[in-house]
């Protein structure tokens, strides 16, 4: 039997018999494309961007030199955070951050980005103006050839003196002390980072396209000037700064699960924080991925039958086609 003796008829009930008109889908999108992005221009126009503009190690040399004369001493001399901080920047032991179970998971991976402070904040960088300025190349030789109990000397003189350092024209004037070849590196370490020359010398990678701030991000780190920033746009951990965002603009409000922990104990006043708070994160991840196979969890809808309310019209069509429950008529099932 072929469907050709038995065409298919057109269900009436199915046919629509009311107005019809002409519309044109594409004309439609068209004019709809041009009114978002007229839109769009103009509002970006009136608002521009809630973002704030890049924290440069040029912006924090010419605002705060203090503060980065004793950061850059502090790489100098192997104090600084980033020199502590252990893997994957250095082989030490590193802070007590990131251990789960007794299991280190810096020491885990590894020194995998290796980095040497005083070699790659100022040794590296000044090597460059130290090609066209013979004073500067001969501290940087001077410093390096000196047995490790001078070089302590002259960075714990520098130190003792920061607190009374000022600044004449720029330049940096210390009282009378011994510090050696440290009073000119950081000099010249202080007119490279003015100039911009520091942040291009950090990034450098000798490839094509330069997109690795480790180093500068590093170097910001260990000042006081980037947090200070951070704190004054509420976006510091303490202060909910993961769903924060700079200025008077909306956050992540999604992200409050998250950053809820940092803020009670014993996460608020923990070292090792970070790698508590993700362990959470993860089990309670597991733990929602895995609401379907939890007893008990999974019925919670049978309970609580939320479900109808929000699929009320739903219910009450079908009740009303059906027959309410409890006349000897079937109730409906849920909706796919």
């Amino acid at each position: 039997m072929s469907s050709s003796e038995y065409p298919l008829a057109p269900d009436p009930a199915l046919e629509w018999t009311g107005a019809k008109r002409h519309y044109d889908l594409v004309k439609e999108f068209v004019v709809a494309l041009i009114a978002v992005a007229i839109l769009a221009v103009v509002l970006a126009a009136v608002f521009s961007s809630p973002d704030e503009k890049p924290v440069t190690i040029a912006g924090w040399a010419n605002a705060a030199p203090s503060d980065f004369l004793a950061t850059a001493l502090s790489e100098l001399d192997g104090t600084s955070g980033t020199a502590g901080y252990g893997p994957p920047y250095t082989s030490g032991a590193g802070a007590s951050q990131n251990v789960i179970g007794g299991l280190s998971l810096q020491r885990l991976v590894g020194a995998r980005i290796p980095v040497n402070p005083a070699k790659v904040f100022i040794f590296d960088p000044l090597s460059v103006p130290a090609q066209s300025d013979p004073r500067l190349a001969a501290a940087l030789r001077a410093y390096v050839a000196a047995p490790g109990a001078q070089q302590q000397r002259w960075t714990d003189a520098y130190t003792k003196a920061l607190p009374r350092i000022r600044f004449k024209a720029g330049a940096p004037v210390l009282p009378s002390g011994s510090y050696g070849p440290v009073a000119t590196l950081m000099s010249g370490i202080l007119n490279q980072a003015r100039s911009g020359g520091l942040d291009g010398a950090l990034i450098s990678t000798g490839r094509f396209y330069q997109s690795d701030y480790t180093k500068p991000m590093l170097f910001l780190a260990d000042g006081s000037y980037l947090s200070s920033l951070a704190a004054k746009q509420n976006l510091l951990g303490e202060q909910w700064g993961m769903m924060n965002e700079t200025g008077n603009y909306p956050g992540q409000p999604w992200l409050w699960l998250y950053t809820f922990w940092y803020q009670v104990p014993p996460f608020s006043t923990s070292d090792n924080a970070d790698a508590q708070i993700w362990a959470i994160m993860m089990l309670l991840s597991v733990a929602f991925v895995a609401i379907p196979f939890i007893p008990g969890v999974r019925s919670i809808p049978r309970y609580i039958p939320l479900y109808r309310l929000i699929w009320r019209d739903y219910y009450r069509i079908a009740e009303q086609e059906q027959g309410a429950p409890g006349n000897g008529a079937t109730s409906a099932g849920t909706p796919p």
